[in-house]
């Protein structure tokens, strides 16, 4: 469960990190990015471990928050699971169609963006 929400934050700090304060930035991108523990950020920035882990409490929150409103992961995943399908179904059933490969080539390059 833990390796999920790690996923989980990671990609939510992808969507949402730009809203957040440059301290809940910081934080996460230690935490979450470079794996440091409570006790390295707290001693990175001269804070007690308690302050470290209520400020990516907060901050995890936040950016739940953000998802609930605004969906943008959420669409991303939907994006994307029906660009493979659409991919698969392709290949299966117009597998010589050159022209067909090339417009889902360029779908597929959008998404990724």
């Amino acid at each position: 469960m833990e390796l999920a929400q790690n996923a989980r934050m990671n990609s939510l700090f992808e969507f949402y990190g730009a809203l957040l304060t440059a301290k809940q930035h910081s934080y996460l991108s230690l935490y979450y990015g470079d794996d440091f523990s409570l006790g390295e950020i707290a001693e990175e920035y001269q804070v007690s471990r308690q302050a470290v882990y209520d400020n990516i409490r907060r901050t995890e929150k936040i950016l739940e928050g953000y998802e609930a409103k605004l969906h943008l992961f959420q669409n991303y995943e939907q994006q994307n699971a029906s660009a493979d399908a659409l991919q698969k179904y392709i290949h299966a059933q117009y597998p010589n169609d050159q022209q067909l490969a090339k417009l889902l080539a360029d779908l597929l390059n959008l998404t990724e963006q």
